[in-house]
């Protein structure tokens, strides 16, 4: 007999505590459903994605209203994009030591350049890596071209893809050079100078069929506004 109520307040006292611990769940998650309201003051981040526009201390990138820059682009620093300018996919542009000015209607093809100068009408090939250098107007970089601290390429150069700019060296005006590291190979004719400007313009004239394309609104609304008509709902 003794046995049997010590048997039943152990699964007396069993059944309590199960009992309590499922009146604290129920109350834990009533807390939890709980709508929080957020702080006035919270920043409000954006985490869907990589962030384009990086700030670095006191210095935020600037780009131009008529210059387009690739969604998954990163702008970091003292970084300045001007006017008719092209940043495309996958290009880093990081200012954090030296500032970075892309010039009127120059092209960046993903490639990752740091304190750099790119003066006017420059189209710098894919894959390119630029440290520290200067690149006067009406110049072309070839892809995967590497350019070293102190480099100078003037204007109406060229440089083929692949080629290795070595520090301090200086490209001069209207020569071709190729290699690595990069030695001179000719001299431009005048119809192969004329045509450096005239590829930046073309490319140029390309971002601005992606350019409208990233707009802050999109350009969904006008399929739906196409489609809406073929269906004969008025807008």
């Amino acid at each position: 007999m003794a046995s049997l109520a010590r048997i039943s307040r152990k699964a007396l006292t069993s059944a309590l505590s199960s009992q309590s611990h499922r009146v604290l769940l129920r109350g834990f998650a009533a807390e939890a459903s709980k709508a929080v309201t957020p702080s006035p003051d919270r920043v409000k981040w954006d985490y869907r994605g990589q962030r384009k526009i990086i700030p670095l201390g006191q210095w935020v990138p600037k780009v131009a209203v008529d210059a387009y820059v690739a969604p998954n682009v990163v702008l970091a620093g003292q970084v300045a994009v001007l006017d008719g300018s092209s940043v495309w996919s996958g290009s880093v542009l990081r200012g954090d030591l030296n500032k970075i000015t892309l010039g009127f209607c120059s092209n960046i093809i993903r490639c990752l350049p740091a304190e750099t100068s790119i003066e006017r009408f420059v189209t710098v090939g894919a894959y390119s890596l630029l440290r520290s250098c200067t690149i006067e107007p009406e110049c072309i970089i070839g892809q995967h071209s590497i350019l070293m601290e102190g480099s100078l390429v003037e204007t109406h150069s060229i440089l083929e893809a692949g080629s290795v700019v070595p520090p301090g060296r200086r490209i001069p005006s209207g020569e071709l050079w190729a290699g690595n590291p990069a030695r001179f190979v000719r001299m431009l004719t005048h119809e192969e100078t004329l045509e450096i400007p005239k590829l930046a313009v073309a490319i140029n004239d390309l971002s601005k069929n992606h350019f409208s394309e990233f707009l802050p609104y999109s350009t969904v609304y006008l399929e739906v506004e196409k489609f809406k008509k073929s269906l004969g709902i008025s807008i």
